[in-house]
């Protein structure tokens, strides 16, 4: 099976190789060269050549506006020969462009399927991620046979944008149960308790989850060694909102916990695993 690949950020890597070890025949092309050449294989000069090259094209970009450069920019997927070709995007979208995305691949008679991901770099290389797709449904079938090896649950929502506003509700969670554990962490630690002993018993409690499972070892070294990013988490809750302006719905705790995110940017900490907002409370 041959296909394409764009976007070698954490994520990205990860189902990259993810990929490239279940058997898939890959070419990649990321903005920043030595990042490709890093990877390894074949890579593209550009997704234009890309898409000429292979029959599908998995995308894992940092955010819409990176996807509609890659889409339609100079050289872009949609000015190669791209009639036919599948195009997953596994990005986090905000939910107004993604369905332009859906449009403007038809026009140019390729199959979009969006097809955003839960999880981050660990799931991602051993192919557990939890997948949603929107798009047409023979589509998102001819995405399985890449999508299977990623994932080890897809949800299909069927209509244009569905799955991007799931995702970005199922990152609300994400968001929050990550803050919650780091202040609740840092209050025992004010308390007088051990770090290790209260992470464990926070994961033998209340705080079981799989955020916990995820991040207790970098709670318990504070490694901040990015797999999701700060500025990552902060531009899908600022989404989020976005999406309940629009639909009227009041967000109580979005906003709240977006900020605490917002203040690790301030200090020049975007780049740092978004499980670093435990510093936020720990610091006071």
């Amino acid at each position: 099976m041959q296909a394409g690949f764009i976007g070698l950020g954490n994520l990205g890597r990860a189902m990259a190789g993810r990929l490239r070890e279940t058997g898939v025949d890959l070419t990649v092309w990321n903005r920043t060269a030595a990042k490709a050449a890093a990877f390894g294989g074949r890579s593209a000069a550009h997704p234009a050549e890309l898409i000429s090259a292979v029959p599908a094209v998995v995308m894992s970009l940092a955010d819409s506006d990176a996807v509609e450069l890659v889409l339609r920019g100079e050289r872009g997927l949609l000015s190669g020969d791209c009639a036919g070709k599948l195009v997953i995007d596994t990005t986090t979208n905000h939910h107004a462009p993604v369905l332009l995305f859906h449009q403007l691949c038809r026009q140019k008679g390729a199959r979009y399927v969006e097809a955003p991901v839960a999880g981050s770099v660990v799931p991602a290389s051993r192919g557990e991620l939890v997948v949603m797709a929107s798009g047409e449904p023979a589509d998102v079938e001819a995405a399985r046979p890449l999508l299977d090896r990623l994932a080890a649950t897809i949800h299909v929502l069927g209509a244009p944008g569905l799955a991007t506003r799931m995702k970005l509700v199922n990152n609300l969670c994400l968001a929050t149960f990550m803050a919650v554990l780091g202040e609740a962490l840092a209050t025992a630690e004010a308390a007088g308790i051990d770090r290790t002993r209260a992470v464990a018993i926070l994961g033998d409690g209340a705080g079981k989850s799989l955020v916990l499972d995820a991040k207790r070892q970098k709670l318990l070294d504070r490694d901040w060694s990015p797999q999701f990013a700060v500025g990552t988490i902060h531009k899908d809750l600022h989404c989020l909102q976005d999406l309940a302006r629009e639909i009227g719905r009041p967000q109580h705790l979005a906003g709240v916990v977006k900020e605490q995110y917002a203040r690790l940017i301030l200090k020049g900490r975007a780049r740092e695993d978004f499980s670093a907002v435990y510093d936020v409370f720990r610091e006071g």
